[in-house]
Order: structure tokens, then C-alpha cells, then sequence
């Protein structure tokens, strides 16, 4: 059999790579009952007590509006508390609660996703090969590619 052109070969990486970051997501979503966004929240409030909405969204590359959403929805099933701060009111200051660590122990890691981890544990140069090629590959794609997209966490893709 001859070999496929080399575009049909990454296009074969790419459904690898998307079908790992779903297959993640969904075996998160079946065990801790949460999308992975959510569990990804959690787990950065249970890291850091008192974190803000702001620094949540900054620490998830994600828009605070986003951010404010999965606070939301967090909050309302009890998962996390929000308080005001006693000298800016317009800060909140989010904690963790007992059912939202036994929603967290149910998920399996990372918390931030397959995806997020595996480019983590890249070395510089992997990097900037990788930001470059896909820069161009973007720019190929034209006015398909949203760019607003760029901050809008994989799990809600």
C-alpha cells in the first residue's frame, strides 16, 4: 500500500490529538459529574484559597466572563463559596467546599486537561516549532479561524 500524502498523515495527528483531549473530557465528565473546565476551576481554587474570578480567568487563559460563568455555576451547586472582600467589595474571594474536594477526588488528572499537560511538558524548542507551524497553518485556514476562539477553554469547544 503507498503511503498517504503527508497531509493526509497530520490530519490523522490532529484527530489523534482531538480525539485524546474529547475522550479526556468525557471520561471527567462520567466521573466527577462536571466538564472538564469546571473540574480545571476547582482544582485551581483548592491549589490557591482566595483566589479572585480575575485570577482564575488569567491562570486558565480564559476570558473573565468565562470565568465568572464557571464561578457561577460552581457556586450554585455548592462546589465553592464566593465572598466579598471586607475593602473592595467588587473582589470576590473564592474557597473550595467538602463536596466540591470529593467532586475534585472523583476526577482523574490532570485537571487541566490532556492537552494543557502534554504541552507543558515540552521543551522550549518542541514549542516554538509548534507555535510557529500552527501560526501558519492558522493563517491557511483564513476567515475560518476565530480568533476569539483562542481563549475559550477546549472543553466548551
Amino acid at each position: 500500500m503507498p503511503k498517504p500524502p503527508q497531509s493526509t498523515q497530520v490530519l490523522r495527528q490532529f484527530r489523534v490529538v482531538f480525539n485524546a483531549v474529547k475522550t479526556h473530557f468525557q471520561h471527567v465528565e462520567k466521573q466527577a459529574g462536571l466538564g472538564g473546565a469546571q473540574v480545571w476551576a476547582l482544582s485551581l481554587v483548592a491549589e490557591s484559597p482566595g483566589l479572585g474570578v480575575s485570577a482564575l480567568a488569567q491562570a486558565m487563559d480564559i476570558h473573565q466572563s468565562t470565568a465568572s460563568n464557571l464561578v457561577k455555576a460552581l457556586v450554585q451547586r455548592g462546589l465553592l463559596t464566593s465572598t466579598r472582600d471586607d475593602r473592595d467589595r467588587r473582589l470576590m474571594h473564592l474557597a473550595i467546599t467538602d463536596d466540591g474536594r470529593a467532586v475534585l477526588g472523583k476526577a482523574p488528572g490532570p485537571w487541566s486537561g490532556v492537552l494543557p499537560d502534554a504541552l507543558a511538558r515540552l521543551d522550549e524548542a518542541t514549542l516554538d516549532r509548534l507555535h510557529a507551524d500552527l501560526a501558519i497553518l492558522i493563517r491557511e485556514l483564513g476567515s475560518d479561524a476565530d480568533a476569539a476562539s483562542a481563549r475559550t477553554p477546549l472543553a466548551q469547544l
